[in-house]
């Protein structure tokens, strides 16, 4: 062993051993984290530490990750939780006793003997941490049979459904929802064997405030929090003769499905995507990418409308629903700040119930829009009745990309081997900044490159905005536009966005233009995106692929899309004109704070 030192940065390096290997590192980490350095896994179960996120659950109370600290002085070993304590120099510690293995294994023997057995048929069958716990852990056998926990399922939401008898105390979704998206649903309720996370005094989820971001379920070990099924109603079309069935898929959907089937995280699979969903039987197979496409049009000419005439600044991008819900519950006083544009695929929904089904001599009755989302507060938005044409819904179901998976498991297709196809046509050309719309700061770099030229009546010298792609909580830049510099605001995860919402609401911004996205990283990070279970690096890969399909696209900038202006020459009009504020555009409603 060497003599604690400290190193140019004044962080105190100090000796632990662990499991009789010398290790040095710094002081005040856990000895969670110290293991981690040498290779040496501990299990966890509530403990969540991604820092990228700024997402941290550390309330050690599952004990899944128990250790023995050696005591040879006085031969008193001891237990403690390893995600919690701190290491101490000279610091002796075994994570392979009997002791310590025994107790981890009874923790999860405890848990499971107050949990349903019902892997089968659970949602999260073979992505539950807790079920893999005990595969790694060796249980065979539950030990202790007794009363269970038995509360009713809370289904009344159309997006989240909460099943507190698979609740196992971890709170990484309070943490989620309190201290990273601020929204403070999530809390505990009851005591002891009773006890479980779940709304103030356990109301119903649709009377409470919650946006349904879905970040609770991305961080849920088990199935006590899972987002509303809708895959059976999407076969239920597909196998009725008299519905016409068009699918739209969302940006981030073709850098995360390819997980699902064992692909690389970020692996980009937009033609074998869109192939299964033609051999799986829909009537039309197209890109939600063309809604964002028009999304820019829109936004672009508002914020343009905005500046030109001194109107409300400034003005905050409307494309995630969960934000909305969430500055209409939190700060209602700002409900006029907002773009009015709907989201791409509620404009999509739009355009296929009219444009679409007039081209086609369809009745919109009879055309069922499905859009396939990373997000699980797009389910609940679509039920919205603000988002309705002469009483259509614009968009009839919402599946995430998980529930894509499933399906496409389900009807028996090998992804992997799938050929490469092509959007259908017309409604299907898109351009690189409508791609872009899956990842934190993409939907304002598109907008800006449109606001950009057709401000200045030049093109862009440079297509990317690289200083609007920092993948931080909140990130300021400010963009030159001719003579003008326009002030631009990211804010990635609710938590941010409350940050930049009480800085408008007190005077003190002075943005032109602001991007909000719920889910910290955006749309790829998503409540409905394949679980990544911590690992932040798979968001990180997800992300670069969407820049790099961006890259890869001809045309990159939104009013270049040919069908686009096509679309605007024979049927809309002018951008955020008469017809497109009537079809694209909508409003907000106040809500109470519960």
């Amino acid at each position: 062993m060497v003599d604690s030192t400290e190193n140019n940065n004044t962080e105190k390096i100090i000796n632990v051993k662990i499991n009789d290997q010398e290790i040095t590192v710094p002081e005040g980490i856990t000895i969670l984290e110290a293991a981690h350095e040498v290779g040496i896994k501990i299990p966890t179960l509530c403990h969540l530490d991604l820092h990228d996120f700024q997402m941290y659950n550390k309330t050690a109370s599952c004990r899944v990750c128990m250790v023995e600290l050696v005591d040879a002085r006085n031969n008193r070993n001891k237990l403690v939780p390893s995600c919690v304590t701190r290491v101490q120099d000279g610091m002796a510690v075994r994570t392979d006793t009997l002791r310590a293995i025994t107790a981890r294994r009874g923790a999860v023997e405890l848990l499971l003997s107050n949990h349903p057995n019902e892997c089968f048929t659970c949602p999260k069958n073979l992505e539950c941490e807790l079920q893999a716990l005990a595969e790694e852990l060796n249980v065979r056998e539950i030990r202790w049979e007794g009363e269970r926990m038995s509360y009713p399922k809370d289904t009344s939401s159309d997006a989240i459904v909460k099943d507190a008898n698979k609740c196992i105390y971890c709170r990484r979704c309070e943490t989620g929802c309190n201290e990273v998206q601020t929204c403070g649903i999530l809390s505990g309720i009851g005591r002891g064997f009773n006890a479980f996370v779940g709304p103030f005094a356990n109301i119903p989820m649709v009377e409470s405030s919650c946006t349904y971001c879905g970040q609770c379920v991305q961080v849920c070990p088990t199935a006590a929090l899972t987002e509303v099924y809708h895959t059976d109603k999407v076969w239920e079309a597909l196998n009725d003769p008299d519905k016409h069935v068009l699918v739209q898929t969302a940006p981030a959907i073709r850098v995360a499905l390819g997980e699902l089937f064992g692909m690389e995280p970020g692996t980009i699979v937009t033609g074998k995507m869109v192939t299964a969903l033609k051999r799986m039987g829909f009537d039309g197979v197209f890109d939600t990418d063309f809604g964002a496409d028009l999304t820019v049009m829109e936004e672009a000419s508002e914020l343009i409308y905005r500046i030109k005439n001194n109107k409300t600044l400034p003005i905050l991008t409307n494309c995630c629903p969960a934000w909305v819900k969430f500055i209409e519950h939190q700060f209602p006083e700002l409900i006029h700040v907002p773009s009015t544009c709907k989201s791409p695929h509620i404009m999509f929904g739009t355009i296929a119930k009219t444009f679409y089904a007039e081209k086609n001599g369809l009745d919109p009755d009879n055309i069922v829009v499905v859009s396939v989302m990373p997000c699980i507060a797009k389910k609940a938005e679509a039920k919205r009745p603000e988002l309705t044409k002469d009483e259509h819904n614009n968009v009839d179901i919402v599946i995430t990309t998980r529930e894509l998976g499933a399906m496409i498991k389900e009807a028996g297709i090998e992804f992997d081997r799938l050929p490469d196809s092509e959007f259908d046509r017309p409604l299907g050309e898109t351009t690189g900044a409508s791609v872009i719309f899956g990842t934190a700061g993409g939907v304002i770099e598109a907008v800006m490159r449109t606001a950009h030229e057709w401000i200045t009546g030049q093109p862009l010298e440079k297509i990317e905005f690289e200083d609007l792609r920092e993948l931080e909580g909140i990130h300021k830049a400010t963009v030159k536009v001719g003579d003008q510099e326009l002030k631009i605001g990211i804010a990635s995860g609710l938590g941010n966005a409350r940050e930049i919402l009480e800085d408008i609401r007190d005077g003190k911004a002075d943005y032109h233009a602001i991007e909000i996205m719920a889910c910290p990283g955006g749309c790829i990070a998503g409540g409905g995106q394949p679980y990544h279970h911590g690992n932040h690096e798979i968001v990180k890969q997800r992300r670069e692929a969407i820049y790099e399909e961006d890259r890869r696209q001809k045309v990159r900038k939104s009013h270049e899309n040919k069908e686009i202006l096509e679309l605007y020459k024979s049927y809309l009009g002018e951008p955020f004109g008469e017809i497109a504020h009537e079809l694209l555009h909508t409003h907000f409603e106040e809500r109470e704070r519960i």
